[in-house]
């Protein structure tokens, strides 16, 4: 028996075959469905996918054999490597001097014919074969061989796609921790930033109360300005902070919420807070069992905005909610203006204004719907928009029970 050369490039190519991490895995439908036809086409009683490492070559698919390895030194596939573009082909390995004493010949499982086709991503190197074998003296036909050339290139292949998607999942796992530090820090930054801006603001509210007779009226309108500034800030930072609302919130058990609390709830935190306001709750249910902080976050921002970007002296809001088997539907509709079809996507679109002020002279941050809908996708759901102009607009939520 001849032991099988080391290839040149050996340390090239097992760097190259650790790379498809796919040693010592489980078997797999795909190459085993190469295996047993390569087996049939070439009337052959074993098919191999054969990976050869340092010291051993490794079965990914067996057709006819129960071992999962054997020792390098005996491989046939360890010699077939060496020219990664040629077929390699003994008829009678009883007659071969490399092969005659092979304990794979003597015994079993008694390898008379071998055929391989070195599995070679590349020209370089090869990892393995895709082989058949049989007890007894063969020959394959021209039209055999192609096909199991063929048939080597799907298993490489293979190879390939699991290198490729392996490459594509760690990038998708990086790119989850970088967001994930992205959102913390952006979160931690509008954080830290609230305390200051609201020292900026109530200082100045301060000055303006404590020493208004000693400034002059320049000096008392760069106050104003000062506090006006300092409130947009802090409202723009809440909305980031809205906006990038932490996974662990949205991913709590869901909670049954009681919709005569939660309308009570929003009439004395919101409602109140506005004159010619009408807002009605209609629903056959009681209670509804969702994320309490998304339902809150997300009937608040449509509410509050239905009334501020309203253009009636008379604001009339309906918040109706209903079930199927496993959604419920929720819709907020209003009385106002309406809104355009051209802008039913833009509007979701982050620091997206569709208008400079509301009806009480602020402007707004372009945050809050963005904020509705990451909540709403972060949740699984969906949100739509149907508008009559110069009549109402509807906010149809859904969200799984």
């Amino acid at each position: 028996m001849i032991p099988p050369p080391i290839p040149e490039n050996e340390s090239e190519r097992l760097e190259n075959l650790e790379s498809y991490n796919i040693l010592d895995t489980l078997p797999e439908e795909d190459y085993d469905n190469i295996t047993k036809i390569a087996a049939q086409i070439c009337e052959t009683p074993i098919a191999l996918v054969s990976l050869v490492d340092s010291k051993r070559q490794w079965f990914k698919s067996r057709y006819g054999v129960d071992a999962t390895e054997t020792p390098k030194e005996y491989a046939f596939c360890a010699h077939a490597i060496n020219k990664p573009l040629e077929p390699f082909i003994i008829n009678d390995a009883r007659i071969d001097e490399r092969f005659h004493d092979n304990p794979l010949v003597v015994d079993q499982p008694n390898v008379i014919f071998y055929a391989g086709i070195p599995l070679t991503d590349g020209e370089s190197s090869s990892v393995g074969t895709l082989c058949v074998i049989d007890h007894q003296p063969k020959s394959l036909s021209e039209s055999q061989v192609e096909t199991l050339k063929v048939l080597s290139k799907q298993v490489v292949n293979l190879l390939k796609l699991r290198k490729s998607n392996q490459t594509l999942s760690k990038t998708l796992e990086e790119l989850k921790v970088k967001n994930e530090e992205l959102e913390k820090f952006a979160y931690l930054a509008a954080h830290d930033l609230k305390s200051p801006l609201l020292n900026i603001s109530n200082l100045a509210q301060i000055i303006k109360q404590d020493y208004k007779l000693d400034i002059d009226d320049a000096g008392l309108n760069m106050l104003e300005l000062i506090i006006k500034s300092s409130e947009d800030l802090t409202s723009l930072v809440d909305g980031l902070l809205s906006y990038n609302t932490r996974d662990s919130i949205l991913n709590k058990e869901k909670e049954a919420i009681s919709l005569k609390e939660f309308e009570s709830d929003l009439q004395d935190n919101i409602i109140k807070h506005y004159k010619e306001v009408n807002f009605t709750l209609n629903s056959n249910l009681s209670e509804i069992e969702v994320n309490k902080y998304g339902f809150n976050q997300i009937i608040r921002e449509l509410v509050n905005n239905a009334i501020r970007y309203n253009d009636k002296n008379q604001v009339n809001i309906a918040l109706n909610i209903c079930e199927t088997a496993s959604h419920y539907r929720i819709l907020v509709q209003d009385n106002g203006p309406g809104i355009h079809e051209n802008y039913h996507e833009k509007i979701f679109n982050v620091f997206y204004k569709l208008n400079k002020y509301d009806k009480f002279g602020r402007t707004g941050n372009g945050i809050g719907l963005a904020t509705v809908k990451n909540i709403i996708k972060k949740l699984q759901g969906e949100i739509h928009v149907n508008s009559i102009l110069n009549k109402q607009t509807t906010f149809s939520v859904i969200l799984k029970k």
